[in-house]
Parts: structure tokens; sequence; C-alpha cells
């Protein structure tokens, strides 16, 4: 139906969450009606983040240096951590500008079905990171079966390190914290349980 190398476009575009056929060739066919300079710079882009965007050495949130812009900003509470599933959750988070600690990303969440044990995540850097200034880990991970398999492993963990809480329940069951909107998380961050 469509020339292999604007079929190859669809399929690239079919990769990113949420978009299906429709979607995507509606985004291939509106590159095409790019000029060659907007496309070439769309493509590096992509290329850039790709190749510069790695984990920061202390929360393995995204960053272009060695420690990422949250790490380095003296004016956050080290006390406080925050720990989430992915760089996408800290995002989420910041857009709220209510949390003033740092985070923590484990780069996933255990899943025995999906063979992803505690190991496959940044879990013990994690704890390696509590030390008697660290007076409260939250754990902000999404309320699925998942979430919770490893928010009660980390709960267990850090029993006797520092306090642990958890995101208050106004997150929707199922859902997940990119796809939040800020008064639903000003509230479970209000809200949050002790562990």
């Amino acid at each position: 139906m469509y020339p292999s190398s604007l079929e190859k476009l669809i399929e690239s575009f079919k990769m990113l969450p949420g978009v299906g056929q429709k979607t995507a060739e509606r985004y291939a066919l509106h590159m095409l009606e790019q000029n060659v300079e907007k496309v070439d710079e769309f493509s590096k882009s992509m290329v850039d983040a790709h190749e510069k965007i790695k984990p920061c050495h202390v929360c393995h949130n995204f960053t272009e240096h060695d420690l990422c812009s949250i790490c380095e900003d003296g004016t956050r509470d080290k006390s406080i951590i925050c720990v989430v599933a992915s760089a996408r959750e800290v995002m989420a988070i910041e857009k709220m500008n209510q949390f003033h600690g740092v985070y923590h990303v484990l780069d996933g969440l255990i899943s025995t079905q999906k063979g992803i044990l505690p190991d496959d995540l940044n879990i013990d850097n994690l704890i390696n990171r509590i030390d008697e200034s660290v007076t409260e880990v939250i754990l902000g991970l999404n309320a699925t079966v998942e979430g919770e398999m490893t928010s009660l492993y980390l709960a267990k963990k850090l029993e006797n390190k520092t306090t642990v809480t958890r995101l208050a329940f106004g997150l929707p069951i199922g859902g997940h914290l990119d796809y939040a909107d800020d008064m639903t998380l000003m509230k479970a961050f209000e809200g949050r349980n002790k562990l």
C-alpha cells in the first residue's frame, strides 16, 4: 500500500506508547510534508537525546552530566528521598512544584511474571544512600500489583534504617504517576502513610 520507506517510518512511530496504526500514519505523513531541515533537526534531536542522556550517578534520574540538576541543587532537602520506578515519574512530580526532597529511580518494579527481581533494580544503591541524615523514604510507586510488591519489599528492607512512608491512595488503583494531574499528586503526597 505505502512505499517501503514510508511503511518503515509508520512502524517506527508505532513503537511510541499509545500510538496505533492510524496515528502512526498521520505522524509519518506529516513528516513527509515538512522540509528537509525540519526533519533533520527532528531526527538529530532524537539521536542527541539518546546519545547524551544517561542516569545520574546518585539517583538514576536522567541527566547529561554525572549528577542530575536535582542532586546538584543545594536547596533540596536531602533528608527526604522519594523512590519512583522511572525518571518519567520524577518529571511528573516535579511539575507539581510541591516536593523539595530528592529522588531515587529504581528503573522498574519487581515482577515475578516478567522475571524482574530485586537484584535487577537499583535497590542496593538506594539502601547504600540511607544513613543517619535520611529521615524519610517516600515510596512513590504505582498502585499496581508490581508497585505493591516492590513497596512491601522496600519497606521490609528499610524498616530499621529510616521512616518509610507511601503516597496516599489519591492515585487510582492501576494508575501511573506520570498520568496523574497536579492536584491528585499533591493530595497523594499530603496524605502519605507510614508502612
